[in-house]
């Protein structure tokens, strides 16, 4: 009897360990790749930690590409103001100047000195010593010339109308009048540094600077008893002064008649008349 049972245990066992053989065979050979779905929480998980890691390794290890064309463009320098040498000084508002190899008169915008070299008038009052203040500051220097649209490119003698600035900048219009060698003058139209101006002329007065000190320019003129009695100071019209310019009349006929009840040519003092001809404040209408 035990001789019997002990080959059948052996079938029974040979049988069983084929049979796991088997079933592990088919399951190796017909899904080689894991699925996640049948695995642990842990493990799905941590592999989904480490897709991420490895995305943000690859993000942080890609570098921002740098415009180098932006970089390299080169900036335009600061445009450098021209200066042009001075030739000669006329007198305290006009001088000469050498641009682009030809000399060009210049006339001072807003400034009126004294006279000395006109045609037709004397030597008048602080003349000679505004001449010699624009000499001994311009002679031998260059300068810096600004035009203004409002006073127009050039007058009627073909003189540039300009501002003119030294090398350290100082607008020397405006200097001269500051001094108290010049008047503020506007011919006509208002121009771009015409309060500035006759802020300085107002301060040159207050100082008492120049032709505005006590007795330099004052003295007034004994009354022609000849005179007709139209064209004396009655009251009518100022002439003890220069306190009109061209813009203070509405018509050209406004500033004729003020002209000549001061004395025409003879008696200019508001400067209406700068050619001398006679006739004043010709833009007007």
């Amino acid at each position: 009897m035990k001789h019997y049972i002990r080959p059948k245990i052996r079938t029974i066992l040979i049988f069983v360990v084929g049979l796991l053989l088997l079933t592990l065979i088919t399951a190796c050979s017909s899904n080689k790749t894991p699925n996640t779905a049948s695995l642990p929480e842990v493990f799905k998980r941590e592999n989904t930690n480490t897709e991420v890691s490895t995305s943000l390794e690859t993000t942080v290890s890609t570098p921002t590409p740098k415009n180098s064309q932006t970089e390299n463009i080169p900036q335009p320098a600061p445009e450098q103001p021209t200066f042009y040498p001075v030739v000669r000084v006329i007198d305290g508002d006009t001088l000469e100047v050498y641009i682009n190899g030809q000399t060009e008169k210049v006339r001072l915008i807003g400034v009126d000195t004294p006279e000395t070299v006109h045609p037709s008038k004397p030597v008048e009052c602080f003349g000679i010593e505004a001449s010699n203040k624009a000499k001994a500051i311009l002679e031998g220097k260059s300068v810096r010339l600004e035009s203004d649209p409002s006073q127009g490119d050039r007058d009627k003698y073909q003189r540039l109308l300009r501002y003119v600035f030294l090398e350290d900048n100082t607008n020397f219009n405006q200097m001269m009048i500051k001094q108290g060698y010049a008047h503020e003058y506007t011919y006509n139209l208002p121009y771009k540094y015409q309060a500035e101006f006759k802020q300085a002329e107002e301060k040159a007065r207050t100082n008492k600077a120049g032709l505005w000190a006590d007795g330099v320019c004052d003295s007034p003129e004994p009354a022609d008893p000849q005179q007709p009695e139209h064209q004396k100071n009655t009251g009518n019209c100022r002439c003890d002064s220069n306190i009109y310019n061209c813009v203070d009349f509405s018509t050209q006929a406004e500033a004729q008649a003020l002209f000549e009840c001061c004395g025409g040519t003879s008696n200019d003092v508001h400067k209406l008349d700068r050619d001398g001809d006679g006739k004043v404040c010709e833009s007007l209408p």
